[in-house]
This record gives C-alpha cells, sequence and structure tokens, in this order.
C-alpha cells in the first residue's frame, strides 16, 4: 500500500494543505495527544455514563500522568492538575421522553457534570471555567440512532458505541476496533488548546480534518463551526450552493467576524433577515458544533434555570438560542412561523432573550456575542450516522486517494494487515484486516475487518465484518457483519447486501437481528424484517436501560470461548 503520510490532499491552497498537516500531527501525536481538559459525554441512561466514563478514563482520555492517589510528585505541579484530563459522562433524564432538546440539554449535562466534579474528585467545574483554568467539550451522543439501524440495537442501545473495522491498543496493550465517539473525542481534541475558559459542544458521529486555522483564539462569546464558502453571497452563489436547504451562518464583511443565523430560506430572505449585519462576507452551511464562553454558560443556565429545575421543556440551540439573538425580531417571528409557531409565541421568546442579551453585553463587552469558526469548505468529513455513510466511510480504508491516506494516517493504519494471523488465507491486496485469526479461505477486494477469529472465511468484496467469531465466516459481497458469534458448525453465513448483527442481553443469550445494505433504518423503524421475529423500534424498547458493561463483558465471554471451541 502506498504511504498515507505525506500525500498532499487537493486542498485549496498551501496554506490550507499546511493547516491539515498540523491538525493530523495533533490528532496522531500518542506522545502528548490533544485533549480537552474535560470530557462531558451526555448519554441516554446512567449504565452508559457508568460504561463511557470506565471506557474512556481508561483509554482515550486516559492521563499520561505517572501518580497515585491524585497527589503531585513534582514541584511544578499543583495537586489539582492531576484531575486532568477529567471524563463525566451524565445521562439525559428529562421529564419528556422526547428530551430537552440539543440547547436545555446542553445546560443540563453541564449543570450534571459540575455535580459529579464536584462528588467524585472535589473539582469546582465551573469555578475553574471561570477562572479559564481549563478547557471542557461536551458530547451530545443521546438518541435512538434510527438511520444507523440495526447496528446500535447490537450495542444495547449504546450508539456512541458502535464500533468501526479499524482497532486502536487499550491502556493494557490489547487492541480492539475503535467506537466512533472514541474517534470523535480523537479528532475534536484540536481544538482544546484555543479554549480554556469555554464548553465546547460536538455531537458524537462525524470526525473531520479541518482545511482552516483551529487553534485561533475566540472573539466572540457564542462561535458556531461552519464550512464558509469561499465566493461571495451572490444570489447565484446561493441557488448554487444549496444554501435554501440548510442552516445557515452569515458573517459580517466588516472586520468585526460578528455572524448570525438563518435556516432554509432564499437569498432575498436572507438578505433581508440578515441587515443588521450589514454587508455580508461570507456565508456556509452550520455544522451544529459550537463553543460558548463560561460567562454566557452561566448567563444561559441562569435565564432557563426554572426549566432546567423543573426538568421542563424542549429548546434547541438554532431556533431558540442563536436566531433569537443574532435575528430582527420581526424576521425571526417571520422564519418560526415557517415552523409551524405561533407568532405570539415567537415574539414572547425573543422578548425573553432580547433581555437577557442586552443584560449579558452591558456587563461583557470584552467579546463579541456570536462569530463563526470555519472548518474550511475543503475539509475532509467522514460521518458514520447513517448504515450507508459508515459503509461508505469505512470502506474508504481499502480505497486508494489523499482522502483515504488521511483517514487511514487519523487511525495509525500503517499497514493494510496489521495484528493479524491469516498467513493461510488468500487477502486480496486491497482489504484492510485488522486483529484478525484465521487458518484458510479467502479475503475480496475492498473488504474492512476488525477482530475477526475463524478457521475459514470467504469474505466478498466490499463486505464489513467487525468482530465476530466462527468457525466458518462467509460473507457476500457489501455485506456487512457485526457483533456476531457462533459455535455451530455452519457458522456464520451472509448473503450479497446483507446486514446481519447480534443484539446480546446480559445473561448471555443472544438473538439475530437482520437488514439490507439498501434499507435505511430510520424508514423501516417500525416494520418487522424479512428474517426478524421484532421490529427495530421493538428491539430499541426491549434494549432499555440495559447494563452495557455487564453485557460488553458477556460478549467478550462468549467470543473467547467459541475462538478457543475451534482452537484458535
Amino acid at each position: 500500500m502506498s504511504s498515507p503520510t505525506k500525500r498532499s490532499h487537493p486542498a485549496s491552497s498551501e496554506t490550507a494543505a499546511a493547516i491539515i498537516e498540523s491538525a493530523m500531527a495533533a490528532m496522531t501525536n500518542s506522545t502528548s495527544p490533544a485533549l480537552f481538559d474535560v470530557t462531558i459525554i451526555c448519554t441516554t441512561d446512567d449504565y452508559q455514563a457508568a460504561y463511557w466514563m470506565e471506557r474512556l478514563s481508561n483509554g482515550i482520555c486516559k492521563s499520561n500522568k505517572n501518580n497515585n492517589n491524585n497527589e503531585a510528585t513534582a514541584t511544578t505541579t499543583t495537586t489539582s492538575d492531576y484531575h486532568y484530563p477529567m471524563v463525566l459522562a451524565v445521562s439525559e433524564d428529562w421529564s419528556s421522553p422526547s428530551g430537552a432538546g440539543n440547547g436545555l440539554g446542553t445546560l443540563y449535562a453541564f449543570q450534571k457534570a459540575c455535580r459529579v466534579a464536584k462528588e467524585k474528585y472535589g473539582v469546582d467545574l465551573a469555578g475553574e471555567l471561570n477562572e479559564g483554568n481549563v478547557s471542557a467539550a461536551l458530547y451530545h451522543t443521546a438518541g435512538k440512532g434510527t438511520r444507523l439501524a440495526p447496528l446500535p440495537a447490537s450495542e444495547n442501545n449504546n450508539k456512541p458505541g458502535v464500533k468501526l473495522p479499524v482497532c486502536h491498543t487499550l491502556a493494557d496493550g490489547t487492541s480492539e476496533p475503535i467506537t466512533v465517539l472514541e474517534a470523535v473525542v480523537r479528532q475534536t481534541g484540536i481544538y482544546a488548546a484555543s479554549r480554556s475558559g469555554r464548553l465546547s459542544v460536538f455531537w458524537g458521529d462525524q470526525i473531520f480534518v479541518p482545511t482552516s486555522p483551529f487553534n485561533a483564539a475566540p472573539t466572540h462569546h457564542v462561535d458556531i463551526m461552519c464550512t464558509l464558502e469561499e465566493e461571495p453571497p451572490t444570489a447565484k452563489v446561493w441557488k448554487d450552493k444549496g444554501l435554501d436547504k440548510y442552516g445557515v451562518i452569515a458573517v459580517s464583511g466588516g472586520g468585526s467576524g460578528d455572524a448570525a443565523q438563518v435556516e432554509k430560506v432564499d437569498h432575498a430572505t436572507a438578505v433581508r433577515m440578515l441587515k443588521n449585519l450589514g454587508d455580508i462576507g461570507r456565508v456556509g452551511p452550520s455544522l451544529g458544533s459550537f463553543s460558548v464562553s463560561a460567562k454566557i454558560l452561566e448567563a444561559l443556565c441562569e435565564e432557563f434555570k426554572g426549566e432546567l429545575e423543573a426538568k421542563d421543556g424542549k429548546l434547541d440551540t438554532d431556533p431558540h438560542f442563536w436566531m433569537p439573538l443574532t435575528l430582527p425580531q420581526d424576521e425571526y417571528i417571520s422564519l418560526m412561523s415557517q415552523k409551524g409557531v405561533e407568532a405570539d409565541e415567537s415574539r414572547s421568546h425573543h422578548m425573553r432573550m432580547t433581555k437577557m442579551k442586552d443584560a449579558f453585553l452591558a456587563a461583557n463587552s470584552d467579546l463579541g456575542l456570536f462569530g463563526a469558526v470555519d472548518v474550511g469548505s475543503n475539509a475532509c468529513w467522514w460521518d458514520y450516522g447513517q448504515l450507508k455513510l459508515y459503509i461508505t466511510n469505512n470502506l474508504k480504508l481499502t480505497e486508494d486517494g489523499p482522502d483515504a491516506d488521511l483517514l487511514r494516517r487519523f487511525f495509525g493504519v500503517t499497514s493494510r494487515d496489521m495484528n493479524s494471523e491469516v498467513s493461510g488465507v488468500t487477502v486480496d491486496e486491497s482489504a484492510c484486516v485488522f486483529s484478525c485469526k484465521a487458518k484458510s479461505g479467502s479475503v475480496g477486494a475492498n473488504v474492512a475487518m476488525a477482530s475477526v477469529e475463524a478457521q475459514e472465511i470467504q469474505i466478498g468484496e466490499n463486505a464489513i465484518v467487525v468482530n465476530c467469531a466462527a468457525k466458518k465466516i462467509v460473507a457476500g459481497k457489501g455485506a456487512v457483519l457485526y457483533n456476531l458469534v457462533s459455535e455451530s458448525e455452519e457458522g456464520i453465513v451472509a448473503e450479497d447486501g446483507d446486514v446481519i448483527v447480534s443484539v446480546t442481553n446480559v445473561e448471555g443469550s443472544s438473538m439475530l437481528l437482520k437488514s439490507k445494505t439498501s434499507i435505511c433504518g430510520g424508514q423501516a423503524w417500525k416494520k418487522v424484517l424479512e428474517g426478524n421475529s421484532s421490529s427495530f423500534e421493538d428491539v430499541h424498547k426491549q434494549n432499555r436501560d440495559a447494563d452495557v458493561s455487564s453485557i460488553e463483558k458477556k460478549r467478550k465471554e462468549l467470543f473467547k470461548k467459541a475462538s478457543s471451541s475451534f482452537g484458535l
């Protein structure tokens, strides 16, 4: 395989290429990894919270400091330094099953994390953030993951725990598939160095390599990630780029860098709504991820104190925080009416946010209110939130080209055959085989497989096989096999385009759940697909409040037992 480390990416400029190289160097630095001081995971339930506290603290976020009992061992380091990097995982136990929305959900998760930090480590997280002593990141992972079905079901609804067909080394020296969330935490850590005193908020299923600077000092109390277009925002550009289909960030053409947000409007409407900005310099789709200063985070928590204490209401950042803070009242009412919200309700909410904004800015004029963080229109982007994207971006590991090179480099892939014992297997030169054992068989072109053990494997081209053990494994072209264990003579058999996963309970009993690569789990969520006894929705309900840590331990025991039964 050609080296993934030096081929240049087709970025728009030498500067962008240099930024990519700098970002990759930071993301892959195993000696001094780029991490936020505090990593907060917002999960669906307490079992998942406990799982991620343990996994991240002893894995991706494990401290390199050699200390015991949190005592400082060097005169230049304070005792409190040894709490970091700190992992705080909390569940969103909101009053409504539909959740708090990512606005209130962010505030609620942060407050819960502050309580855990105090109880577990004696750390005043809000105070440390306000003093600018630490950087913090919050990752939203709650949700059903319908479009990724049936993979999250195999992780017992622990959606961010979905594994990728590439391995990483754990603290004990063993190797196992990396999860989506671990990859996201590793990637987003490049923003930590410039964000002391801020809370950064990310989604748990996307990784990217920016082509715009990632270490610039923040200039606004709120900044939101986006991909700003290079061209001036003319009506033609707006239409050609399809900006009327997205939430769009517009940045003033002046030197302030002030920004505002609109959603799914044409060019003329956007210009009218954004008149407060003056001349619009650049525009681009919002990525949703954002960061907030400790001061405005405190102000938002105080403003929504009633909702947070009652665990009541549902507010999202875009329509309920950022747009009323950056748009004139009439334009906000107009935009919200497109969402079916009554004018009186929108007017009242806008007045509430304006009152908060005016009081906040009167006391905090050190930064602007709302700005943008451009990741670059040529940024490399890998999304694992849908089954089709999970397949596409994992198969990219086997491809040739600068984008695939970067992906392999990000995951530490230095060879297409790593930590594997497959000398008796005919493996296509394009296939990626990680931490696998097999005695005979064949692996086709552009296959991605990790943590697979079998006496015989027959893996068709473009298949993905993750964490499977059986005497014999047969996967048709483009099949996806996931978390499967079998001690039967016939082993595991999948036809072309099959998606087969195993759902294990705490007692160790398992059931198969099937789909096709052509099926969208969101559209088929309530259907009982061929070969299944339950719908994806039914299995999701059965998996609620599953003890995912105990189940993972049981799954590993079953894997080892099966592998041992056929002499591996």
